[in-house]
């Protein structure tokens, strides 16, 4: 039997996620790629519950909303074309979950990528709006310039949150090569 949950920083952060989010959450996708995190959030939320995406490319938004079409899930999303770093102009109440899947859109072009400066500021952003107890995963791909450089401004800045605040947990592939991605899981108390 293959281990599911030991093969990918996003299966990580999915195993995290559905042990905090119940039917009729708000949660953010706050990088919606090719909707994988997204369609796994609606299906965590229910007919209820509200998924908020985010992403700055056209495509990401496009690609993610004909997956949701396709599990008559759209119902469930609101969709944003704009950088993470809006969460708060868009996102008015407390959520649950936040899902932050670094790097750059899967089958486009690596030159569009997060940055760490806008990633700052949505993981800020999102710290305030998490509901106590709540989780925000964010998993972190370091193997090319941009990724590198976003590791390393926010693993300082998350190893300086106060642990009176949060619980920030990083996981690490150890035996992997070509800089294989991590997984920061950060719990509000």
């Amino acid at each position: 039997m293959q281990a599911k949950y030991l093969n990918k920083a996003t299966d990580l952060a999915k195993n995290f996620i559905s042990r905090v989010v119940s039917k009729d959450d708000t949660v953010i996708d706050a990088t919606v790629g090719n909707g994988n995190d997204t369609l796994f959030l609606c299906e965590l939320v229910g007919e209820g519950g509200r998924v908020i995406g985010f992403d700055i490319q056209d495509e990401a938004i496009t690609k993610t909303k004909k997956k949701l079409m396709e599990r008559n899930m759209l119902s469930r999303a609101k969709l944003i074309n704009t950088g993470h770093e809006n969460l708060k102009e868009y996102v008015n109440t407390s959520v649950s979950a936040i899902m932050f899947n670094l790097g750059y859109l899967p089958g486009n072009s690596h030159k569009i990528t997060t940055k760490s400066h806008t990633t700052l500021t949505a993981i800020k952003q999102g710290l305030d709006l998490l509901d106590k107890k709540g989780l925000m995963t964010i998993a972190i791909y370091p193997g090319h310039p941009e990724g590198a450089k976003e590791k390393e401004r926010l693993l300082e800045f998350l190893t300086a949150i106060d642990q009176k605040e949060a619980n920030v947990l990083k996981m690490e592939f150890i035996n992997q090569i070509n800089n294989p991605p991590l997984l920061v899981a950060i719990e509000k108390k």
